[in-house]
């Protein structure tokens, strides 16, 4: 009888464990509704947006556009073809893995210049990041970033759907997980 009141505790509290995990990752899709095309402040879409390890991305788009990860240097001066990594797939979906600022342009010559370029700042889930820094400006000095790029409207949005919010992990995974352990302690 003890046995079997501690298999239904462990498999309440798995389930409720299982329930919980997809809530900790957050999928963001760029640009909402927009998606990943020219005439998007993609720095407006990152404001008020808190990035952590394990979030994801989904850049949908349509065909004539890529999703290129890239350098800081590459991303400030929108340099096309030396990407980290590319797809043309039109949906492109980006798991944040490491803490740090990642950029992201299109390789299509003279769209980053239009605008499709995006930065994003992923936290290991304790706080904002220090980034790296070279040798303090010097004293007296004061440093600005450069202005955005113009923000021109010049093709429609992508008609892509865009896929749902959930997490990574699907109801179907977490109760197969209850199964399991539900089986493991009656059965076994």
């Amino acid at each position: 009888m003890t046995s079997s009141c501690a298999a239904i505790i462990v498999c309440v509290l798995s389930l409720a464990l299982h329930l919980a995990v997809p809530s900790l990752a957050t999928v963001y899709t760029v640009g909402d509704s927009s998606g990943w095309t020219m005439g998007v402040d993609y720095t407006t879409w990152t404001s008020g947006k808190t990035f952590v390890v394990g979030d994801s991305l989904v850049f949908n788009y349509g065909s004539g556009h890529t999703v290129d990860e890239v350098s800081q240097s590459d991303y400030n001066n929108c340099t096309v073809g030396n990407p980290i990594s590319t797809d043309n797939s039109g949906s492109t979906n980006v798991s944040l893995s490491t803490a740090g600022t990642h950029y992201y342009i299109c390789g299509v010559i003279g769209h980053c210049g239009s605008g499709m370029k995006l930065a994003v700042t992923a936290t290991a889930g304790g706080g904002p990041v220090a980034e790296p820094s070279g040798s303090p400006p010097p004293t007296g000095t004061t440093t600005t970033a450069p202005p955005p790029p113009p923000t021109t409207y010049t093709e429609p949005p992508s008609s892509v759907p865009a896929p749902s919010s959930s997490g990574a992990l699907s109801p179907f995974v977490a109760m197969m997980g209850t199964w399991v352990a539900l089986y493991k302690f009656v059965v076994l």
